[in-house]
């Protein structure tokens, strides 16, 4: 079990304390959707509301709000509330990946309904105090970090921290998604020192949690290097950037694998044998990952691009990635615009081993686009 790395003694009883008065006003199961549409009651916001998530979950609340029936048996009384908290929790997944993509997009005003919902249904499905609500309360602080609003990011981080300390065997998963949360305020706040040790813990969790190369320990070191960089300790920036490119890199190679796989796979399948699905691996991408990706390279890649001290190998490298990325995502135009330039700038260089992989993936891109006409 990993221990929380997180403040204790007088402090945490600080904290218990005004996350205890604040976990009343907000989430407590009577006043949640008053609580969620209160923050969104004029025109302004009922519109990003709409925009953001009603529209994907309008119809999905019709049966979520309606009064179970007087059920004549105990066990019709019992599968009505098991598809009720079924649908809950399909929402609750809803609201939650739509707001993470918006955060990832840059969009955090229209994350906030999102995750407002996610953490309505999850107090509903849950209760006001489980760790299960830390996901949501991560959520709204990241988008109100992300509109600049830090006190209102600071009162949920003090709310999950708070969960988060009086949950003992609360998951790394968790934990680490509380430290890059945290780290995050402090370095928007200019406290680079307190984000440096919020985002080394993120670093240890998320790699002790889902390993050493995973991509969720990716995001810890991107910040970690933008925080550095604001700091103009641009070598030690440099070396973070290009182990988020590599842990991506990794990543993306092992998902156009998969993707090949699958495609051979409904290639050799017979017409007389049973249409069943093919089994899709870990090796695939989410849609927030899919978000996660596309904002996290993109800006190692204007970085790169920008520097004084130019590194094309590195620059080639994040192009790759980014060209399998876009393969992915079935994106076959700017794949090939991206792939062609990753191609070009790594003929200039005197090794040009990695020339036959991105060779390889141009021609995959080539043949997915013949089979789209």
């Amino acid at each position: 079990m990993i221990t929380p790395l997180l403040p204790n003694g007088a402090r945490a009883r600080a904290v218990a304390r005004s996350s205890a008065r604040y976990s009343f006003r907000l989430v407590n199961s009577s006043d949640s959707s008053a609580s969620a549409s209160a923050a969104c009651r004029d025109v302004g916001h009922q519109k990003a509301d709409w925009v953001s998530i009603h529209e994907k979950i309008c119809q999905l609340l019709i049966p979520v709000r309606t009064s179970l029936p007087s059920l004549t048996s105990e066990e019709e009384r019992k599968h009505g509330v098991e598809q009720l908290v079924k649908r809950q929790k399909y929402i609750i997944d809803l609201t939650s990946s739509t707001a993470q993509k918006f955060i990832f997009d840059g969009k955090h005003e229209k994350a906030l309904p999102a995750a407002l919902h996610a953490l309505r249904f999850s107090s509903k499905v849950y209760g006001p105090s489980s760790v299960q609500l830390v996901p949501a309360y991560l959520l709204l602080a990241d988008a109100c970090i992300g509109v600049g609003n830090f006190q209102q990011a600071s009162n949920y981080l003090s709310q999950a921290q708070w969960i988060v300390l009086r949950t003992p065997d609360c998951s790394g998963a968790f934990q680490h998604r509380l430290h890059r949360s945290l780290g995050l305020l402090c370095a928007a706040d200019g406290n680079f020192d307190k984000a440096l040790y919020h985002l080394a813990n993120d670093i240890y969790l998320a790699s002790s949690t889902f390993g050493l190369k995973s991509v969720e320990a990716s995001g810890g070191y991107f910040h970690m290097a933008n925080v550095f960089s604001r700091q103009n300790k641009m070598d030690i920036a440099s070396s973070l950037y290009a182990e988020v490119t590599d842990i991506w890199h990794t990543f993306l190679v092992k998902s156009v694998q998969t993707q090949e796989q699958i495609h051979k796979s409904r290639a050799e399948k017979s017409p007389f044998t049973e249409d069943k699905e093919v089994e899709v691996g870990e090796d695939t991408m989410t849609e927030a990952q899919q978000a996660e990706a596309i904002q996290v390279l993109n800006a190692v890649l204007d970085i790169r691009e920008k520097a004084p001290k130019q590194q094309p190998g590195e620059t080639a490298r994040v192009l790759h990635a980014l060209a399998m990325l876009y393969y992915l995502i079935m994106d076959l135009s700017k794949a090939c615009e991206i792939g062609m330039k990753a191609f070009d700038l790594l003929k200039q260089l005197p090794q040009q081993e990695p020339l036959e992989a991105i060779g390889y993936l141009l021609k995959l891109i080539d043949s997915q686009a013949s089979c789209t006409k």
